[in-house]
């Protein structure tokens, strides 16, 4: 029997008119936007659409619109495929906080509200720390890690094979692209970002996030979420608290928790939201798995024709 799990994007997948051409199209889509705006108190909907590019790529802003954009994403694919099933959960870093509120861990209000919250933590560490990131092209995990040890630098995402992210202190990052590539990377990119993500530079955000989820109803999820920082299931709801707690400076183990989905059968990958970074992650992970993806109106009615047909 088919197996589906819907995947959920990151930071870093925003682009100004994320969403619009949805939200033009389904009435459902307006109204969840319009919801949102409310929860928020201010015009989300707006800089998703219209930008400017600046200020969606502001963290408190990219979070809860990148948030937003999936999860309407993900209901326009249900109701246009109501016996749809979804098996599993799982999410890239802020993703992993719409897979709980898709497997009704939390609710999508409470969600939204969160990651507006985490990205506004994140962004004042990052203002307080001088922290970068670079991407690893080529180089194996143990070979990453002791140029990281070397450096003084920490992994933070697991992409997939031949590409891994590191994080830390700015002039640190450079050092560790220059070791990179000495020990056999293709390529080591300093990435355009505002700070050293998912390492012990967040150290601050992680604390304020820890006090805000202790107000936040989390709940068992209906179905299995793959947590980040364990590449396994999630269990209950106080385990759910430590873990999003503990990603915020730890690794992001986006590969094994592929890796688990596909060992337990899940044939099915649907990325939802806009970019397509996860399809392109699978696609290096496991050639032979079926990834589809809904953005846009033309990528959801391709995809909600695959499966009905």
């Amino acid at each position: 029997m088919s197996k589906t799990a819907f995947l959920f994007a990151g930071q870093g997948a925003q682009s100004v008119g994320m969403g619009k051409e949805l939200a033009e199209a389904f009435p459902t889509a307006k109204d969840l936007f319009d919801q949102a705006n409310t929860a928020l108190g201010y015009d989300l909907t707006d800089i998703c659409f219209n930008g400017p590019e600046e200020a969606l790529t502001a963290t408190e802003n990219a979070q809860p619109g990148i948030y937003l954009v999936s999860w309407v994403a993900m209901k326009l694919l249900q109701n246009k495929v109501p016996d749809l099933k979804c098996d599993a959960t799982a999410g890239l870093s802020l993703g992993e906080f719409t897979a709980l509120a898709a497997a009704g861990a939390m609710t999508f209000e409470d969600g939204l509200n969160v990651v507006r919250l985490r990205g506004r933590y994140m962004q004042e560490a990052c203002d307080e720390t001088k922290g970068g990131m670079a991407a690893v092209i080529n180089l194996d995990a143990d070979a990453t890690k002791a140029v990281c040890d070397e450096a003084g630098v920490r992994i933070a995402n697991l992409n997939c094979p031949g590409q891994i992210v590191i994080s830390g202190e700015a002039d640190r990052i450079e050092k560790a692209c220059e070791l990179a590539k000495e020990k056999g990377a293709k390529r080591a990119l300093p990435l355009i970002v505002a700070g050293a993500y998912h390492s012990p530079l967040m150290a601050g955000a992680q604390a304020k996030l820890e006090t805000t989820l202790k107000d936040v109803e989390i709940k068992t999820p209906d179905v299995p979420v793959i947590s980040n920082v364990t590449a396994k299931e999630h269990g209950d709801s106080n385990s759910i608290r430590a873990r999003l707690v503990e990603q915020v400076t730890g690794s992001v183990r986006w590969e094994e928790s592929i890796r688990l989905l596909l060992d337990q059968g899940f044939d099915r990958f649907i990325e939802l939201g806009p970019g397509s970074a996860l399809t392109g992650f699978m696609r290096r992970i496991d050639r032979s798995a079926k990834i589809l993806n809904v953005a846009d109106t033309a990528s959801l009615e391709k995809t909600a024709a695959e499966i009905a047909g």
